[in-house]
């Protein structure tokens, strides 16, 4: 496993599990769980909106492998910042997960007029050794320089929806200037859209004996992106974790940055109605 070094010097697995929707019962979520940390997966990414953190935590629990070797992400909900409710918030997650820390806590989505004032209570978190990193996801360019304007402690991710039909070059280049590392979720697009038919991307797998999805996460990496595909299936799980015995060229890197739309799957950040 490939892993990327976070700007307060925690290294985090390039590939992680997504884990929105990954099944009905809490059984379900904790089979999942307990079957990707059996094929190797060390990174598990989950939030409150998800309601899944508990199972998520058991399985982390009774799987026998050392906490400080998985890398667990939780994030805040808009709701608890409009209530004033951070702290809880985070004691919500801690109590639900009950892992004694939590690597990374995350701002899931912005909140008009709340950017600053969220991230004070963010670093709040951070001091007390609860939370090993901080960061953000769905924040643009402009949420991020608010942010940084003001900020003591530096985000040291940004998770965002991204694959090769929303590249996002320039908010990557501009979390690489200031030393965040980009993460993208979604990043095989979705059932919604035929990205992984391009026939670029088959192109590429076949040179490598890959599949297209193992050459879109691939890509993530070669970009310094950390990707969290989401599946429920053992198969694909393990399909997924096998993309580090090869690596693309920059000429195949920009071929798939062809690829941009500028097409997103989820909602804008700008959109969200909080």
């Amino acid at each position: 496993m490939e892993h990327a070094l976070l700007n307060n010097g925690i290294e985090i697995p390039m590939l992680g599990l997504g884990t929105y929707r990954i099944g009905k019962t809490d059984k379900d979520v904790y089979d999942v769980i307990r079957t990707a940390l059996d094929l190797g997966y060390r990174h598990i990414d989950t939030a409150a909106l998800y309601v899944n953190e508990a199972p998520i935590g058991k399985a982390i629990r009774e799987s026998g492998i050392p906490r400080e070797d998985i890398f667990v992400t939780t994030k805040l909900w808009g709701d608890d910042i409009l209530k004033d409710e951070i702290p809880q918030a985070f004691d919500r997650s801690m109590q639900l997960l009950d892992i004694d820390y939590i690597d990374l806590y995350l701002v899931h989505w912005p909140v008009k007029g709340k950017l600053v004032s969220t991230w004070r209570e963010m670093e709040k978190i951070y001091t007390s050794d609860k939370a090993k990193a901080i960061g953000l996801s769905n924040h643009l360019q402009h949420h991020l320089e608010e942010i940084l304007d003001e900020a003591n402690v530096l985000p040291a991710v940004n998770q965002v929806e991204m694959h090769p039909y929303v590249v996002l070059d320039d908010l990557v280049e501009f979390c690489d200037d200031n030393t965040i590392v980009c993460e993208a979720w979604s990043p095989l697009g979705s059932s919604k859209v035929p990205l992984l038919e391009e026939n670029i991307l088959k192109g590429i797998g076949e040179k490598y004996g890959k599949t297209a999805v193992q050459v879109v996460l691939r890509w993530n990496m070669e970009r310094g992106v950390v990707a969290i595909p989401k599946s429920s299936n053992r198969e694909r799980q393990a399909a997924n974790l096998d993309i580090f015995d090869f690596k693309l060229t920059p000429e195949e890197v920009r071929l798939i940055n062809s690829l941009d739309k500028n097409y997103r799957t989820g909602i804008h950040p700008d959109e969200i109605g909080f």
